[in-house]
């Protein structure tokens, strides 16, 4: 899952560990490596962070909330509202909800968009261009650069050409109608065949790593390190519950409203050992949902909702059997609605930070992708994440409920990371630190498989970052291999947008 969030790794945990040890990381770049490509990515974004000083921002409860639990627990300085790639105002503006953006270029769609409507809707699919995803930046940069975009292609099978290059096969599943399976064999999908001289692997830390194992008999040179070093960057759900005030004297809902607002506004950092604390740092930040949760969560408890509606058809009985002569049932419609407490001061938390990449990933007898990663390793740090929730939670005078499957020792990541590593060398890593692969020049990963180990915070800024300077690495190789032209730097990056506000 993609929340927007574009936070920065911490430049103390780009660690290097020994080797000897099975669970080591290895970064075999640094922060100040990074620097120029993280502010390019977050210009190209056009990163904004949510402006909780003006309305109606600064009424966003799960917010307000979090901040006050940061103070309350003496860590006011370790709270933030990190950059989002999310559009709540025009550059020089004063932010508003639901106003077109303006672009300097049409994006691919030919779609307006509007400023962030405070929906919750980013997980499922902003419906109103707010959020910054790559099809309105990347992808309409590359279209207008000349770009070809394919889509509902399904890469099958991948192997070096002769002579150089690669070769790659894909199902093209373009003409089936969207949201209904496909009928008939796969051998009846048409097939096509690409050629390029240069292949990028960004298909996820999933993708990327299966399919390079679906195909490693054509990449004899392949580090065997590949499928290795697998983490879910310390991701942990909890929840906030029936959260209260007690500062008037009198024990009062405290709410909540996951519904309003962005997925995340905020985020509380725990820091580690490497950066002046203790442990293996950690993040912790708010999650919104779509309103419809609440209606979800409010028909999740059937015993009450049964009664207030018996309650409710009882009333009715006697008005129309005239045991009643009051028609009045505004108060047994409201009461079957509910207050809607329960939602409205619960809250999801996100907790993400640095696990420990120990986990492989391999394919079963029949093709599939199996992962092999153990609690063991990182009980510790997740079981301070797991307290810190917990503070918070008595901080807010609520309780926390754990994720379910924490009780059978399992975990839930939206952060896959590993199985194509970066290296120094072939012993370590799949692909160097310009993400091209040990003994198969040309060919790159660029996506969350390449990372060693666990970002910290939300992955998505590092890995676009490590793509950016992966792709100077790229160009840089191009006009190396072509005499007598050289690279012209003067008009660097013309398609990016304006500054962010």
């Amino acid at each position: 899952i993609y929340a927007n969030v574009l936070l920065r790794k911490e430049e103390e945990t780009f660690i290097h560990e020994d080797p000897r040890d099975g669970s080591y990381e290895d970064w075999p770049v640094t922060r100040a490596d990074l620097e120029a490509h993280y502010d390019a990515v977050e210009k190209m974004m056009a990163a904004q962070r949510y402006p909780l000083e003006h309305e109606p921002y600064k009424s966003t409860a799960k917010t307000q909330a979090m901040k006050l639990a940061a103070q309350r627990m003496g860590r006011a300085a370790d709270w933030q509202l990190p950059p989002l790639a999310v559009t709540f105002g025009n550059p020089g503006e004063v932010p508003m909800t639901g106003v077109p953006i303006r672009e300097e270029h049409p994006n691919l769609h030919g779609r307006t968009r509007t400023t962030c409507h405070l929906c919750g809707e980013c997980d499922i699919g902003c419906n109103s261009g707010s959020k910054n995803t790559l099809d309105y930046t990347y992808l309409s940069a590359a279209k207008r650069a000349g770009a070809e975009l394919r889509t509902r292609a399904e890469v099958t099978e991948l192997w070096p050409a002769d002579g150089g290059g690669y070769v790659v096969q894909y199902l093209d599943h373009s003409d089936v109608t969207e949201g209904t399976p496909r009928e008939g064999p796969r051998s009846l999908v048409p097939r096509t065949t690409v050629t390029a001289d240069r292949l990028v692997m960004a298909a996820g830390t999933f993708g990327s790593t299966y399919l390079l194992l679906k195909n490693r008999r054509h990449f004899p040179a392949m580090s065997h390190q590949l499928g290795s070093r697998f983490c879910g960057n310390g991701d942990l759900l909890g929840f906030l519950r029936e959260c209260h005030d007690t500062s008037t004297g009198k024990k009062l809902p405290r709410v909540l409203d996951g519904g309003h607002g962005p997925v995340i506004t905020s985020a509380l950092h725990f820091r580690g050992q490497e950066e002046g604390g203790t442990g293996r740092g950690y993040y912790i930040e708010d999650a919104g949902y779509p309103e419809f949760v609440n209606w979800l969560y409010e028909g999740a408890h059937q015993a009450r909702l049964v009664h207030r509606g018996l309650r409710l058809a009882w009333r009715l009985v006697r008005g129309w059997t005239g045991l009643t002569r009051d028609s009045d049932v505004s108060e047994e419609i409201a009461e079957l609605l509910g207050d809607s407490l329960g939602s409205a001061t619960s809250l999801p938390m996100l907790g993400m930070g640095r696990d420990i990449p120990d986990g492989h990933m391999r394919l079963t007898a029949d093709g599939m992708l199996d992962i092999d990663w153990r609690l063991k390793g990182s009980r510790q740090y997740f079981d301070r994440l797991r307290e810190s929730m917990a503070d918070i939670a008595r901080t807010l005078e609520g309780t926390l409920v754990d994720n379910p499957l924490s009780y059978l020792s399992r975990v839930i990541t939206v952060h896959p990371l590993g199985g194509c590593p970066m290296g120094r060398a072939p012993s370590s890593g799949v692909v160097d630190a310009s993400g091209e692969a040990f003994g198969h020049p040309g060919l790159y990963v660029v996506d969350g498989a390449m990372m060693p180990g666990p970002t910290g915070p939300n992955p998505s800024l590092t890995i676009a970052a490590l793509a950016d300077r992966f792709a100077d690495h790229l160009i840089d190789a191009h006009f190396r291999a072509a005499p007598g032209r050289a690279r012209d730097r003067t008009e660097e990056r013309p398609w990016q947008s304006a500054p962010p506000m």
